[in-house]
């Protein structure tokens, strides 16, 4: 028991010392303004391709989900 203990100790020693060296330094990250720009305007890019994505997509299901005898119909005419 009393080596539990000392192990008890020394972690709680240890911890309170490190607690500090995983805090945030609080720098900032430098990034600019033409960083920040430059993010937006490849998230913009990726909702634009996201968007006619999704039309297809849906397109796909609603054109496989359709019944087969009116596929049949529209073929023979």
């Amino acid at each position: 028991m009393n080596a539990i203990a000392r192990i008890a100790v020394a972690t709680a020693a240890l911890s309170s010392v490190a607690t500090s060296a995983l805090a945030a330094s609080g720098r900032p990250d430098g990034s600019g303004i033409l960083v920040w720009v430059f993010l937006g305007f490849c998230g913009i890019i990726v909702a634009a391709q996201l968007i006619p994505s999704l039309l297809v997509m849906f397109g796909i299901v609603k054109g496989v989900m359709a019944p087969r005898e009116q596929a049949a119909e529209q073929t023979n005419k």
